[in-house]
């Protein structure tokens, strides 16, 4: 089966994002941040299990990524931010992890394990998308694509190879795990 084949064919897309979501899934409920303790710790500052393994999440995504795209395995399709949308974004998710204490990644494994108000709570995030769906139209024409972004990507952004900016941010990922050794978190 030929590369084109595998990214043309939505239902090869289907599977391949569900295996995705289960590996996942279950990388986070290893790595114990499907817990609401752990969680909550990470939002009190006083266990950083949260912060380390989406830090390794986005390390090794990051290179891996970067790989792929350099081999010619994939193609990245980026889209245009904006402010707007970043603003109504992080208010959203901000108010349901504050209610629920779990975000939609660790809520889907935690039901995975068997926590019953991760269940409740992937319940209210469907209707919750409904809702915004619902609102689009109207969200889109007054706020979304207010103040839009002059860049897709970071490198774009500061004018630097993609290679390097996966250099320095590396080292500041490394760097921060060493801090959280050092002061023993």
């Amino acid at each position: 089966m030929t590369l084109e084949k595998i990214r043309s064919d939505d239902r090869i897309q289907i599977v391949l994002g569900l295996l995705t979501g289960i590996v996942f899934g279950f990388l986070l409920q290893k790595g114990g941040v499907t817990t609401y303790g752990v969680i909550l710790g990470q939002l009190l500052l006083t266990d950083f299990t949260v912060l380390k393994v989406m830090l390794s999440a986005v390390l090794v995504g990051m290179i891996g990524i970067y790989a792929l795209k350099t081999a010619g395995l994939v193609r990245l399709h980026c889209r245009m931010g904006s402010i707007g949308a970043t603003v109504i974004g992080g208010l959203i998710f901000g108010a349901g992890f504050a209610l629920l204490g779990y975000c939609p990644g660790t809520a889907a494994g935690a039901l995975g394990t068997g926590a019953l108000d991760a269940g409740v709570g992937m319940a209210g995030m469907a209707i919750g998308a409904g809702i915004f769906a619902r609102l689009y139209p109207f969200l889109d024409r007054v706020i979304l694509n207010k103040g839009a972004f002059q860049s897709q990507t970071i490198p774009d952004l500061i004018g630097i190879r993609p290679g390097i900016v996966v250099i320095i941010v590396a080292v500041m990922i490394i760097g921060i795990f060493w801090a959280l050794s050092a002061i023993g978190m």
